[in-house]
């Protein structure tokens, strides 16, 4: 049915995916990914490439190219949770081989299944410690949740798609982070605030990231706000508590 999928192109496939004992655990009708990124499991990644459009094709993949040791939890494309260790059977049916990567317009609906699935193959590779891995996955969720729609979205769909990017760019501040990057940290986090200013979690890494640049007063200011989105946190108070001993040492004597 043509030319196997280049590197650099981008691929629309038709995924079912099931346990051992045959229960139906992925099922998505129409999964698009660039093969490469990471945005979906390794036996997708290695596999895919390797058809023609129009084939069908089973990949029986060990859990290491499937979900890991620790399986996964649920989300919009998979029905019950994978179990640990768990081997799984895909049947894959490669729909479509697209050249570029500019995004092609989607259903509001459409746009935020596609950026829970990048969302959570990101919080996959987090988990794993691959931090570099989930702040690509991250950043192609926004990728998704950003690009052009065929309509414009209804008012939940609207709010759902914020939830959703306050979401990814907390992630992306926490991989940053991880990666020893500070300045891209507080930018993300800053993005979160722009589109969510009361953002508990945004709030409290920012004035931890400010109090770390020795910008005491600008880190206070966040973390009071913070603290009134969650009066009983306690590591809020203990940012508080550190930041106040700092500025006046003699009181803690």
């Amino acid at each position: 049915g043509g030319p196997r999928p280049r590197p650099g192109q981008e691929v629309s496939v038709k995924v079912l995916g099931a346990l051992e004992d045959g229960g139906l655990v992925e099922r998505d009708p129409r999964l698009t990914f660039v093969p490469g990124h990471g945005d979906v499991v390794e036996a997708l990644e290695l596999g895919v490439p390797t058809m023609q459009p129009g084939e069908v094709s089973f990949f029986l993949a060990a859990c290491r190219y499937a979900y890991g040791r620790p399986g996964s939890r649920r989300c919009a494309c998979r029905e019950p949770d994978v179990p640990p260790e768990a081997p799984l059977l895909f049947e894959v049916t490669l729909l479509e081989v697209r050249d570029g990567l500019d995004p092609q317009p989607l259903p509001p609906a459409a746009r935020l299944r596609l950026g829970s699935q990048r969302r959570e193959r990101g919080n996959f590779h987090f988990a794993r410690g691959d931090f570099a891995a989930a702040l690509r996955s991250y950043r192609l969720a926004l990728h998704a949740l950003d690009g052009p729609a065929t309509a414009p979205p209804g008012p939940e769909e609207e709010e759902e798609l914020q939830e959703q990017r306050v979401k990814c760019l907390n992630n992306c501040a926490a991989a940053e982070l991880k990666l020893g990057r500070a300045e891209e940290a507080l930018a993300a986090c800053e993005a979160a605030l722009r589109i969510s200013p009361d953002n508990g979690r945004a709030l409290l890494r920012r004035g931890q990231l400010l109090a770390d640049q020795g910008r005491d007063a600008e880190a206070a200011l966040v973390l009071r706000r913070a603290l009134q989105m969650d009066p009983a946190s306690k590591v809020i108070h203990a940012e508080l508590s550190r930041l106040a001993k700092r500025q006046n040492p003699l009181s803690s004597a």
